[in-house]
């Protein structure tokens, strides 16, 4: 039996072919033929099983067999606004397996102690997918470009919003004690807001906490930035499961 082979193709039901990049893999590499069965992940919530119509070396045209929307695994919307580390490896990195873990949306922060002030998100795009491929995520999660952090943290957003630090005079909570309390009026949707290595400033801190940011804590350990990231996913990916 051969390996089921999975494609992102957005809106993969009203297009007939795979997109360049996973054409070029899937007759090159893999070596497809007319007749292949292969699934494709659309990214915004369903699977296609599909048969491969015509391969050639740039072009794979396929036909929709049977489409399968999934159900959610998570409730609500986790986003994650992190301060890219200096060191873009890290990044990446925790991009791929925050998208395994699962997540549904990514920020970048220019903060005042940031050391990097500039990024590819299309770089990050492409890992991201490749982490969905890889785990089989039916929703791909959106990728924002760096945003100064005053725009962020001022801008509307619902649910609870979290930001993390590491400053003893300002009074912090922990998160993973916060998510799991039922009786907090927190909706569904979730953001956490992750520092640079130097921390936000208490400038920041106090900047978000004025817009309903809460200061939390995410254990006794001091994290690097790509750690405390991926905690902070995992923290709120396992207590929105159904």
């Amino acid at each position: 039996m051969k390996e089921a082979r999975y494609f992102f193709v957005p809106d993969a039901a009203s297009q007939q072919a795979l997109p360049s990049d996973e054409a070029v893999h899937a007759t090159r590499v893999l070596r497809l033929q007319s007749g292949d069965e292969i699934f494709l992940i659309d990214g915004a919530g369903a699977f296609h099983r599909a048969r491969v119509t015509m391969a050639t070396q740039k072009h794979c045209g396929y036909e929709i067999l049977e489409s399968v929307p999934q159900l959610p695994m998570w409730r609500g919307h986790i986003h994650l606004a992190m301060a890219p580390t200096k060191m873009m490896e890290r990044v990446e990195w925790m991009a791929e397996k925050a998208t395994e873990i699962g997540f549904d949306e990514l920020s970048f922060l220019d903060c005042q102690f940031s050391e990097r002030k500039v990024i590819k998100t299309e770089r990050i795009e492409k890992i991201v997918i490749s982490a969905v491929k890889q785990s089989r995520k039916a929703w791909k999660p959106q990728v924002n470009p760096i945003t100064p952090f005053t725009r962020f943290v001022t801008a509307p957003r619902p649910g609870a919003k979290f930001i993390a630090h590491c400053y003893d005079e300002i009074e912090r909570q922990d998160l993973y004690t916060l998510l799991r309390d039922t009786s907090q009026p927190f909706g569904p949707d979730v953001t956490v807001m992750i520092g640079p290595e130097g921390d936000f400033s208490v400038e920041e801190v106090r900047l978000a906490m004025a817009h309903g940011f809460v200061p939390v804590t995410l254990g006794e350990a001091r994290l690097r930035t790509e750690t405390a990231c991926l905690s902070a996913v995992m923290m709120a990916q396992l207590c929105r499961r159904p």
